[in-house]
């Protein structure tokens, strides 16, 4: 009977062991929805988390280099291709944006000058160093593709944001607005819902 009682110990422990080594993704995937009219528009991002930082952004002449990570703008998230699916048209930036799917990229000039950027840029899910023509992030970046660029309205946020969050605000069946979330920073473009 002890041989058995050691056993189930035995067993619990490599379980508890087993279950606290296996690692999370640092980065999870996160998608925001919001519902018109009973049509679905998402964000699709990769969500990372502060880990201690401070300042994520950077500041001076380095303002964005951080989070850029060497590409010419943000990926607005982490990882792969920060996207945009609507099966409804759109008005962002005075441009009219058709039902699809598109990759979301962020300009980071200063702390309050931000561009809101959607792009037609075809994307791919993992980072060949050869692709010299799909995005990755926002690795391979060409402005030629843009569908409309718009600016943003930056805050600062009284706390800090640990983990990147998008999200749909003040929506109604004529728009609302998107933002995005993280460390003491909030930056929000409207978006309107074309008829």
């Amino acid at each position: 009977m002890r041989w058995m009682a050691g056993l189930f110990m035995a067993l619990v422990i490599a379980g508890t062991v087993s279950v606290h080594s296996q690692q999370r993704e640092p980065s999870p995937e996160g998608v925001a929805s919001t519902d018109v009219g009973g049509q679905w528009i998402d964000i699709t991002y990769g969500r990372p988390i502060l880990r201690g930082r401070t300042g994520i952004f950077g500041s001076g002449a380095d303002y964005g280099t951080k989070v850029n990570d060497g590409a010419p703008v943000w990926r607005a998230g982490a990882n792969t291709s920060t996207r945009l699916k609507t099966p409804v048209p759109l008005e962002i930036g005075g441009k009219r944006v058709a039902p699809g799917e598109y990759v979301m990229l962020i300009a980071l000039k200063s702390p309050k000058d931000w561009t809101f950027i959607l792009t037609s840029q075809s994307w791919v899910p993992d980072f060949n160093q050869d692709n010299k023509r799909d995005l990755y992030g926002a690795y391979n970046y060409t402005p030629a593709n843009d569908v409309t660029r718009a600016p943003m309205n930056v805050e600062g946020l009284p706390f800090a944001i640990d983990q990147l969050t998008w999200g749909f605000t003040d929506v109604t069946p004529a728009g609302g607005a998107m933002r995005i979330w993280w460390d003491k920073t909030m930056a929000t473009v409207p978006f309107k819902i074309v008829k």
